[in-house]
């Protein structure tokens, strides 16, 4: 039996994540107060419940009831039941850019600010995130993304570290994204934006990539980057963290930073990383001409 806990911070993607669960074979349940989960798992535990797998949705909208949650797990872990939590979280930023494009109140705060909600949420939510065995940070995560990650862990058992990797290529000129925990700059290698037959190609280009990666430097850097980030991964495991965002940008974010950040997320796939990759600015030139 594999009985699974959903919670998290609201707008992370708990009601998406119960969806993709079901699609592999869990029996779900949405919104269950805590207080009957101890209930619910004896008939699940049960040898003749006829069920193998289950994963309950547990979050704020239970109000004061949500409270007890921390107290029924133990209550469960007492009686000898195995269970894990799966925790979807967010930054405040996306939380409250979600919210908006649904149009949706915050359960904490039907009248006030959104962001008042968010803070009050992750109050309320600390014990529950530090009992989680599963961590997902989605502010960077498409849907498909997100499948991906609860397939690692609950299709094909790999071994997770709580740590999503984003290579986000950007252009200078189009700000730093204020999301990023490292940042590159890759002007230094030539620029093939000034090779006319070169200009209107990506880094998504084979020619684009081909140019890049012919210079000694090019290689090198990627070689030193890797290096560092390789050191980096495991200490930041340690820490905690849970969203790594590795920016690499050179002007326009159309040539050198994607060629250098597709290099760079290729190599993070070799090494199993849960990782994904972003190309902020690629299309931004073909924008400002229209």
């Amino acid at each position: 039996m594999r009985f699974t806990i959903v919670t998290g911070m609201s707008g992370a993607g708990k009601s998406n994540s119960l969806k993709m669960l079901e699609d592999m074979g869990f029996f779900c349940v949405d919104n269950l107060p805590p207080v009957l989960i101890n209930k619910f798992a004896q008939i699940c535990f049960s040898p003749d419940s006829g069920i193998d797998k289950v994963a309950l949705g547990i979050d704020i909208r239970g109000g004061n009831l949500f409270a007890e949650l921390i107290n029924e797990i133990k209550n469960l872990e007492n009686k000898g039941y195995e269970l894990e939590v799966l925790f979807l979280d967010a930054n405040d930023e996306t939380l409250i850019k979600r919210f908006k494009e649904t149009r949706r109140k915050h359960p904490l705060v039907a009248e006030g600010r959104i962001q008042h909600g968010i803070e009050q949420e992750r109050e309320l939510l600390i014990e529950a995130k530090k009992r989680a065995n599963y961590i997902i940070d989605t502010s960077n995560l498409l849907t498909r993304e997100l499948k991906t990650e609860l397939a690692k862990i609950f299709i094909e058992g790999k071994k997770y570290e709580n740590l999503i990797i984003t290579v986000l290529s950007f252009g200078f000129k189009y700000g730093i994204p204020s999301d990023a925990d490292l940042v590159f700059d890759v002007r230094f290698i030539p620029n093939p934006f000034y090779i006319l037959e070169l200009k209107e190609k990506t880094g998504n280009d084979k020619e684009i990539r081909d140019y890049v990666m012919q210079w000694e430097v090019a290689n090198k850097f990627l070689d030193k980057l890797d290096d560092m980030i390789n050191f980096l991964i495991p200490n930041y495991i340690q820490e905690g963290k849970n969203q790594l965002v590795i920016g690499i940008g050179c002007t326009g974010g159309k040539h050198r930073s994607v060629t250098l950040a597709n290099e760079l997320y290729n190599r993070l796939l070799k090494q199993d990383y849960s990782s994904n990759i972003y190309h902020r600015d690629i299309d931004q030139d073909t924008k400002r001409k229209k």
